[in-house]
């Protein structure tokens, strides 16, 4: 029987940038299989404006650590060398490697050009707020340190269709290009209007070089650091045909279990349901609104009708495309989405997307190993590694739900028969103390279950009906399971 499968979000926001994370993920990557992760997400892998910089600000998609551009050969997670040998250093253990793509925009280009522009309303990119004028833009990449060594491409101001920034009058706005064949991409997110417009020059996918170009790279990438999938980047802001494009290309160059799933920052289901059957279900998203429940619950304590929790989310409406998570980069603390769940519910919120039966859940590595930066948060290794447990050993099978009660829910996993200890009952609340009278299965009668977390001492029997009832601490969560 299959193992479930668990990814691990392998970087947060505030990792110390003295490029030794690859090496780091190399190390660890025997007890990352040990632990159940058989996935890992890792950042972006190329070149940067700056050695420090995540990786968001892309400047050189085929510089992975390997040419002395922006201040540094190295990313702030390594070089190359080192990048690919922490990928086959996770095969070897079982763990695939899928690699974050940023392919809205390009940063710290190499020269200034002059184009026309006109401004448009930061609130309505829609609304245009001047006549044409001429601007002095960066948006000629020539890639000095790398030359033509991979790809010979060189970006100029006509593969954008918008950027930030005009250094002759040292003024930012949004400004977008005009000129034949020139306009925001319709077919984008509507937020603003148009949500065609992230930040820095921003790539213009109506431009046929431009996605030639992109799709090459993907090809590139692929070959060249053996990585098993993508993630790809603020898709609500590139065009949706060519995310689907692409997915198809790189599917057909490695094959249809090549897995790609995406970050569409919208917690509105209808969007979610028309982006996937615009891109025609080649990729996964991300499960947006099940965050904000998740953060919604941690933060109204037993106002929070546990009842509700995955209603209106991807996991429940698309389960075998939602990609469930409880926190990222993006909305850990002082980030641009900062949604963080409180430490309170985090455990109950873990134990929601580790031991369901649907949904690819990810462990966020900020909390798992902690965080650091200026705020440091620690981590919880010691409240998750049991829940990785549970996924790893219990949660198989038939699921049973209880969620019959605003404050104490549960569920049962009736586990496989050729899987010896598997099957597992869960119970979670927000509020006082709680109790639920579960069926797991008349075969079990006689079984005795203890909690895996420890929260709870006690020995539960199953009775000879296959019920026992399980308690729950108040504000706290428990996994009953036999003991190995």
């Amino acid at each position: 029987m299959n193992q479930n499968h668990t990814m691990m979000q392998f970087f947060e926001w505030h990792l110390p940038a003295d490029g030794s994370h690859w090496n780091r993920l190399r190390e660890l990557a025997p007890e990352l299989s040990k632990l159940g992760i058989d996935a890992v997400w890792l950042p972006p892998v190329t070149k940067a404006l700056s050695a420090e910089d995540n990786g968001y600000g892309v400047y050189d998609l085929y510089d992975l650590g390997e040419f002395d551009q922006k201040g540094s050969v190295r990313t702030k997670y390594g070089t190359k060398q080192e990048l690919v040998d922490a990928i086959a250093a996770c095969q070897q253990h079982g763990v695939a490697c899928y690699v974050d793509l940023v392919m809205n925009h390009k940063a710290g280009a190499d020269e200034t050009e002059r184009f026309q522009v006109v401004q448009v309303d930061a609130m309505d990119r829609n609304k245009v707020i001047s006549e044409p004028f001429e601007i002095e833009g960066w948006t000629k990449f020539t890639f000095p340190g790398r030359g033509d060594q991979y790809s010979s491409f060189k970006w100029n101001f006509q593969h954008f269709n918008g950027t930030d920034y005009d250094a002759s009058r040292q003024q930012s706005g949004i400004y977008r290009m005009v000129g034949e064949h020139k306009g925001w991409d319709d077919k984008v997110d509507h937020e603003f209007g148009n949500y065609d417009y992230l930040m820095f020059a921003n790539l213009d996918y109506e431009h046929p070089d431009v996605r030639k170009e992109m799709i090459e790279w993907g090809k590139w990438l692929v070959d060249t650091i053996q990585c098993s999938g993508y993630r790809l980047d603020a898709i609500k802001h590139i065009n949706h045909d060519f995310i689907k494009q692409f997915a198809v290309e790189m599917q057909k160059k490695r094959g249809e279990d090549f897995y790609i799933f995406g970050e569409f920052w919208n917690p509105d289901l209808a969007d979610c349901r028309d982006f996937l059957d615009t891109v025609d279900y080649k990729i996964d998203l991300f499960d947006v609104s099940l965050h904000y429940k998740l953060q919604a619950a941690s933060q109204g304590g037993r106002a929070f009708d546990l009842r509700t929790i995955l209603d209106d989310t991807l996991v429940q409406s698309h389960p075998l495309h939602a990609v469930t998570f409880v926190d990222n980069h993006d909305s850990q603390p002082q980030e641009s989405l900062e949604s963080w769940v409180q430490d309170g519910f985090k455990p109950s919120a873990y134990a929601l997307i580790l031991l369901r039966k649907d949904g690819y859940p990810v462990v966020f590595y900020g909390d798992y190993y902690g965080i650091g930066g200026e705020h440091p948060i620690p981590g919880k290794k010691e409240v998750l590694d049991p829940l990785l447990y549970a996924r790893r050993s219990k949660a198989y099978g038939e699921q049973i739900d209880y969620f019959d009660h605003p404050n104490t829910i549960g569920w049962v996993r009736k586990g496989f028969p050729d899987m010896d200890g598997s099957g597992c009952a869960v119970v979670i609340s927000n509020g006082d103390a709680g109790e639920k009278r579960m069926h797991v299965g008349e075969h079990r009668a006689g079984e005795v279950w203890v909690d895996l977390t420890q929260a709870r001492s006690d020995q539960i029997t199953i009775g000879p009906d296959g019920y026992a009832v399980f308690p729950v601490n108040g504000g706290s969560v428990s996994v009953w399971a036999q003991p190995e």
